[in-house]
């Protein structure tokens, strides 16, 4: 089994194609990276589409500094000229690769000055005004868009395509089918990654969680009691400071009494 010195690049994970599957969470703060390294996850994607989580990205390299971490570029990127500023820019911040959603036109670009970018195929959570929540490519006419739409992401240079919410047998057969690495989320084991988000895996969110994700803590369950004692704890401060019980003389800075009243006759 291929293992990095240090951490992937893309041409170890080219070798790994259809040896194994990897794992890959999306992070969102340097302590879930941290603990995603310390847990032997294999991949990890966050944002990269805002000046805050611009900011926040150097944060999570050093927090997890022997992984592989992807960034999310900004939605609705303009020019290529843009994309290849933003591709650089996350380069630069330690960043071993860039996910896009955009067009190939869009990808081909930053795939053209060597940036390694992970393009999407399947459900686009921002475009679903054309498809609504649902799987893609349950109809053989979708499939066959699905394969082209790959085909196009292959041609413009990127190295893998994230493939959300697709049937398991077609996904499964696309990633037969191209030497891209398919990321799977929602489409199945057949693939190359298996991709969850960190928010699903911990249960960080009171909402429905979706079909294709597992909870494995209950975070949410968490911060409700720790809100719980938050508001208990600020009660109590109310009132011991109300009863005269806080701050007692253990929390006080005692003066020498000759010292005080030397002060005193100082200034009569």
């Amino acid at each position: 089994m291929l293992r990095p010195r240090k951490k992937y690049t893309i041409h170890e994970l080219r070798q790994l194609k259809g040896s194994r599957v990897l794992t890959h969470i999306h992070v969102k703060s340097p302590e879930e990276a941290a603990a995603a390294e310390a847990a032997g996850i294999d991949l990890m994607s966050c944002s990269f589409d805002s000046p805050e989580a611009q900011a926040r990205f150097p944060l999570l390299v050093a927090a997890a500094p022997n992984s592989f971490l992807s960034g999310s570029t900004p939605h609705g990127l303009a020019t290529q000229e843009e994309a290849i500023r933003v591709g650089f820019h996350a380069l630069e911040l330690g960043a071993s690769s860039v996910y896009c959603s955009a067009s190939p036109f869009i990808i081909e670009a930053m795939a053209r000055e060597g940036i390694p970018v992970v393009g999407h195929l399947g459900l686009v959570p921002r475009h679903v005004t054309w498809t609504g929540y649902r799987a893609v490519g349950k109809t053989a006419e979708e499939a066959r868009r699905l394969y082209s739409r790959m085909k196009e992401l292959e041609s413009a240079g990127a190295y893998g395509a994230e493939i959300e919410v697709v049937p398991h047998q077609l996904a499964t057969f696309l990633s037969s089918q191209t030497t891209l690495i398919l990321m799977s989320l929602g489409s199945g084991t057949g693939c190359d990654t298996q991709f969850l988000f960190s928010d699903d895996i911990l249960g960080e969110y009171d909402e429905r969680l979706p079909r294709h994700a597992r909870a494995y803590r209950d975070f949410q369950a968490e911060y409700r009691r720790l809100q719980d004692e938050r508001i208990s704890a600020f009660k109590e401060y109310v009132t011991d400071v109300q009863e005269g019980k806080f701050p007692d003389s253990a929390h006080l800075v005692q003066m020498d009494e000759s010292e005080f009243e030397a002060f005193r006759n100082s200034l009569s």
